[in-house]
């Protein structure tokens, strides 16, 4: 079994987690489009690519500001999921023990 079927896929995972917190579909959804958005913006095609993540992600949201010319809120929507994507993938979140949202 090679390590790509063993670990799930970065989107799956996110996914997979939001579920677990009982988040929305419109907030998963919302999440996983920023991800994609980072990934496509930084030209990552491999796992080994989401590494420097705070200098990666300063300049995403940067040029959301200048070039994209976003509201203050859409980058933050922006940030919030990327943080989120972060501590799934960094291991700091782990499903089984993750407690619903609240809601």
């Amino acid at each position: 079994m090679d390590s790509q079927a063993r670990t799930p896929k970065l989107l799956h995972r996110v996914r997979q987690v939001m579920r677990l917190h009982h988040d929305s579909l419109h907030t998963e959804r919302a999440y996983v489009d920023w991800i994609k958005r980072y990934v496509h913006f930084h030209r990552m095609q491999r796992r080994e690519d989401l590494g420097g993540g705070e200098a990666k992600i300063e300049a995403f949201l940067t040029d959301l500001a200048v070039n994209g010319q976003v509201a203050p809120a859409t980058k933050n929507q922006a940030l919030n999921a990327l943080v989120h994507r972060r501590l799934i993938w960094s291991g700091s979140m782990h499903a089984p023990s993750l407690p619903p949202s609240g809601r």
